[in-house]
């Protein structure tokens, strides 16, 4: 029972994350639309900021004692797999790099994969050294 609860809370606290950060994305990549050459863009600017902000949650919580009562970090729940985890697409992110790379659009392909991949790493090492500092 006491581990159906625990399941239950933390399944809310990763719900009621995602839906601001879904919606926050679905905001910034369709208001970015029409300003930059390509739609990909948007979400490239979206997933480095989560890479960021989740890094940040992470060295934030790095040295906090898990809460009992969630059997985890609750605001690495709510805030880093919810809000973070909902505000970056990965599959968008590989749908829209495989349309550049389909299109023989190769720089703006390699450009894409790598600002993505080593960008994010890059921020979100950098948000987890300012979390912990």
């Amino acid at each position: 029972m006491a581990e159906a609860l625990l399941l239950s809370r933390q399944v809310a606290l990763v719900g009621l994350g995602a839906i601001p950060g879904a919606w926050l994305r679905l905001r910034v990549v369709n208001h970015f639309e029409p300003v930059v050459p390509r739609k990909h863009w948007g979400t490239f600017a979206v997933n480095v900021v989560a890479a960021f902000g989740l890094g940040l949650v992470l060295g934030l919580n790095s040295s906090a004692p898990a809460d009992p009562a969630s059997g985890s970090h609750g605001l690495t729940l709510l805030i880093g797999t919810g809000f973070f985890g909902s505000l970056s697409t990965f599959s968008t992110f590989a749908v829209e790099l495989l349309n550049c790379l389909r299109a023989q659009q190769w720089l703006e392909a390699v450009v894409l994969a790598l600002g993505s991949i080593l960008g994010g790493l890059l921020l979100a090492a950098a948000g987890y050294a300012l979390g912990v500092a």
